[in-house]
């Protein structure tokens, strides 16, 4: 039999030793600390420093001159402003991420049935190319009190005029002198008590043409008063172009319709009431034997219906907040949409096969499967409006600010808006710092489980 030769070992040379593990690792941690080195210098002088002498300056006095430990936390739980800037926030929080999520999903839902998706989603998303400043601006100029200024009002004034609410009325009225007419605090009356059987006129000027309806006529006297009557007519004493007497009916002159009339007897009671027709025509009827002032109430010459006050403090938060959800509800269409275009579609195609409605479709499969990405736009949404400033400061008109306050802008407000109390605002800052945790928190572990999985 024949062994094989087995080779000689060859043994390494004395002077060469393998590298051991533990240098090669600390090598590799100083190239990639080296690599990191200027991003943790950034982090720590831009996040970290700013984070721990907030800390330190909310226990020192406004001036930071004397340490006065737990005053600050104090103040800001006793401040009123504060509540208030907390419960809008509590608002904000269970109002916008819900509206701008919810919205976001059924945008990319149903946009992806319209033939002109990309148009639509390109519509929707252009609010986010706007900034805050200027968005704020935009809805200020539109929600204006005034239906002049404001396109809102306007559209709410026109409503409500063509549905038959548009009473007639005459800012700015007033009596001709030397006619017997007082004004007395807005309301037009006669000077002198008058019997029943009589005429009482309301020759009056200052109404712009533009108030008065189109359904005005040329003005015309009233028909004589019988025994029980009191009659007479209600018109704009001016002829456009010039002409005509004052205080009385002539060609061009235009009746006031819808004016109201009252007969006030001498205790102040009204004995009749009417309105005035196209030609500015009315007749008191029904009266006794005493005497009456013939009156046209203040209501007649007030501005009429203007519309809401959308700035108002009891609307201004609300306004705010859809003015937020105009522009962040792209963002979450866009973030939805994209987890929408990555989901199976042969599990829809499937249901919808075994016989399910697209509802069933979308609350069974499309939701389910959205699951992990409307967690991620709601947090980053809280996130978000827990910190919320711009549209805040800028929306609200001074009445109003102190109604419409979140805890950003009182932070603000207190340490440079007029306060000089960067004391209290550290501590509002650590407030709101300790709010934005659990959800930064959230977030960052929704995307760690993202990236395992």
């Amino acid at each position: 039999m024949s062994s094989k030769a087995v080779p000689a070992r060859r043994n390494a040379p004395s002077g060469s030793r393998r590298p051991r593990m533990g240098a090669s690792r600390r090598r590799m941690f100083l190239i990639a600390l080296g690599f990191l080195a200027p991003a943790l210098v950034l982090l720590a002088g831009l996040v970290l420093y700013p984070i721990l002498y907030t800390v330190v300056r909310s226990f020192f006095s406004a001036d930071g001159g004397a340490f006065v430990g737990w005053d600050n936390y104090v103040t800001m739980f006793t401040n009123d402003s504060t509540f208030t800037a907390i419960r809008n926030n509590v608002i904000w929080v269970l109002v916008a991420p819900v509206a701008c999520t919810v919205l976001g999903l059924l945008f990319a839902v149903l946009l992806e049935k319209i033939k002109w998706s990309t148009a639509f989603k390109l519509i929707i998303f252009m609010p986010m190319a706007i900034s805050m400043l200027a968005a704020g601006v935009i809805f200020r100029g539109m929600f204006q009190e005034s239906p002049n200024l404001g396109v809102v009002n306007a559209a709410v004034v026109a409503v409500n005029s063509a549905f038959g609410g548009g009473d007639a009325a005459y800012p700015g009225a007033n009596p001709r002198t030397d006619v017997g007419l007082i004004n007395d605090g807005g309301v037009i009356a006669s000077e002198a008590a008058v019997g029943a059987g009589t005429e009482v006129n309301f020759p009056l000027v200052g109404v712009r043409a533009d108030n008065v309806p189109a359904s005005a006529a040329q003005a015309e006297s009233a028909d004589t008063a019988s025994a029980d009557q009191i009659t007479g007519t209600v018109w704009l004493d001016v002829v456009i172009g010039g002409g005509g007497t004052n205080g009385q009916i002539d060609d061009g002159k235009t009746g006031l319709p819808g004016i109201r009339v009252d007969a006030v007897d001498a205790s102040g009671t009204i004995a009749a009431t009417t309105e005035t027709d196209a030609a500015g025509r009315y007749v008191l009827a029904g009266l006794g034997t005493e005497t009456y002032r013939i009156a046209l109430p203040a209501s007649n010459f007030d501005e009429g219906y203007q519309g809401v006050s959308w700035l108002s403090s009891g609307l201004i938060t609300a306004v705010i907040i859809l003015s937020y959800i105009w522009i962040w509800a792209g963002f979450a269409m866009v973030m939805i949409a994209s987890g929408l275009s990555a989901i199976d579609r042969s599990l829809q195609e499937a249901a919808r096969m075994d016989g399910a409605n697209e509802w069933k479709v979308f609350s069974r499969i499309t939701a389910p499967l959205l699951a992990p990405v409307l967690i991620v736009v709601f947090v980053t949404l809280i996130i978000n409006v827990l910190k919320i400033f711009d549209l805040v400061y800028v929306i609200p008109p001074g009445a109003s600010k102190p109604a419409a306050n979140v805890i950003a802008v009182e932070m603000w407000t207190v340490s440079f808006g007029g306060g000089s109390n960067q004391g209290l605002g550290s501590a509002l800052a650590i407030l709101l710092l300790i709010l934005v945790l659990p959800s930064m928190i959230i977030n960052v572990r929704k995307f760690r489980q993202e990236r395992k999985s």
